[in-house]
């Protein structure tokens, strides 16, 4: 996969974030915010609409990444590293579809069998012009002994 550093390596499908998917996760994290989950209210934003939180179009990205990040052979395991920035550039309306482009940053082997990639992740909405997200996202990749 070093060879392919700065190539877009894959897109994920799209996902649906409906009032339903807001509304379970205004109900997980407790943050029941009008511009949320009160229709009605945000409807006299400048919004027009709910939209979704930030935090939950982020979250989106674990399922994103089965989709657009191809698979490392030898991987016995992987988990999420963190983020070296996240740039929330455009609300995510209820009903709005969203999807994520993947472009490998970096990859570094700090030991044999222990690999960090970095993506550089850029999620939309259809039809947006502008992105939603645009992050570098941090990714730790476990590989069987040589």
């Amino acid at each position: 996969m070093k060879n392919r550093i700065g190539e877009e390596l894959g897109v994920s499908r799209w996902f649906t974030i409906d009032q339903p998917r807001i509304d379970a996760f205004a109900d997980l994290t407790e943050d029941h915010q009008f511009i949320h989950t009160d229709p009605a209210r945000a409807a006299a934003t400048p919004f027009g609409t709910t939209i979704a939180h930030g935090f939950l179009t982020l979250s989106m990205l674990s399922a994103m990444a089965y989709d657009g990040q191809p698979e490392v052979e030898g991987q016995t395991m992987g988990i999420n590293y963190g983020f070296e920035r996240i740039r929330f550039l455009s609300p995510v309306p209820s009903g709005a579809r969203i999807r994520a482009r993947f472009t490998l940053a970096e990859l570094t082997e700090k030991r044999p069998g222990d690999v960090t990639l970095a993506w550089d992740v850029t999620m939309e909405a259809e039809g947006a012009t502008k992105p939603v997200v645009v992050a570098r996202w941090l990714n730790k990749k476990y590989m069987e002994a040589a």
